[in-house]
């Protein structure tokens, strides 16, 4: 038992500095923000309560109008923005995947936006998706104008309609359906032929085949991306931050609302407890796939 813990220390002690960082600013930093979550914190000037302590904070928060607005917005994003990454990440994977000429090329073409910051991104979408539109079109607009589709022209994201926020998700679709496209491709890479000669000989129509042979096996690689773009999207900041500006209501999501109690409201403690919320959320969508994924690799060995 000693000669086995002696040979474990050299690693142990490898490791011990990713473990004291990952303590302090990873968990020891949930902790204070939890902490502060629950403050009651008192106004100087008017001793005017704005946070009264304890679990009340996040009854207050999760009843305040706002906050119900950006939680909306997000379900809208979030929806828009896993669907679409997810259905053209696979449509471009089944066109690579079938073997086209210059695949090298068009793969690069698809996944550059992911190589680009999503705030260099918002700063050019934010041109694309003006609102103006006539003499005042620029960006997606002025190219409707240009095609003759005008009746198609419209705010995109500041647009008064309830669902204004999916306009929102395009730019994120664009910069990240390259990264699922990815994964699914390497998941059909991975099926062998034989599985689809043996189809073919069966009598198998390439629907069929996609359908019964090889979309099946790529499952967890759906579940997996699925849970990747899932909680990006959750926890989105930069991309509508440098879209529609600081403190817009319209395109407001609890991450972007974070920053506004947290630097204009001067309030950390209902920061504090969005994050908290935030933090939750995510959880929800991580926790069991990780879960799932422990329990699949312990079924493997």
């Amino acid at each position: 038992m000693r000669k086995r813990a002696k040979d474990r220390l050299p690693g142990f002690l490898l490791v011990l500095p990713s473990i004291i960082l990952i303590a302090i600013f990873v968990y020891w930093l949930i902790y204070r923000n939890v902490a502060t979550s629950l403050d009651q914190t008192v106004t100087r000037a008017t001793k005017r309560v704005l946070n009264p302590g304890g679990l009340a904070n996040y009854s207050k928060l999760l009843g305040d109008g706002e906050y119900q607005h950006a939680l909306f917005n997000l379900l809208v994003l979030t929806v828009v923005f896993v669907a679409g990454t997810m259905f053209f990440g696979l449509l471009w994977a089944v066109l690579l995947e079938k073997g086209v000429k210059g695949e090298g090329f068009f793969r690069s073409v698809y996944l550059l936006p992911m190589a680009i910051s999503f705030i260099a991104a918002g700063v050019v979408w934010r041109w694309l998706l003006s609102p103006g539109v006539g003499e005042q079109a620029v960006g997606l607009n002025q190219l409707l104008a240009m095609m003759g589709l005008e009746r198609f022209q419209n705010g995109w994201w500041q647009s008064p309609t309830q669902f204004s926020m999916a306009a929102m998700a395009i730019p994120a679709i664009w910069q990240l359906s390259g990264y699922v496209m990815a994964l699914f491709l390497a998941g059909f890479r991975g099926i062998s032929e034989d599985q689809r000669e043996a189809a073919r000989i069966d009598g198998a129509s390439e629907w069929q085949l996609y359908r019964h042979v090889l979309f099946p096996q790529l499952s967890p690689i759906a579940l997996s991306a699925l849970i990747i773009i899932g909680h990006m999207s959750m926890k989105m900041f930069d991309l509508i931050y440098a879209i529609a500006g600081q403190n817009s209501y319209k395109a407001s999501v609890p991450a972007t609302l974070m920053w506004t109690q947290l630097f204009a409201q001067n309030n950390p403690t209902a920061a504090a407890v969005n994050a908290t919320i935030l933090l939750v959320l995510v959880a929800i969508v991580v926790v069991p796939y990780l879960i799932y994924t422990s329990k699949s690799e312990k079924g493997t060995h």
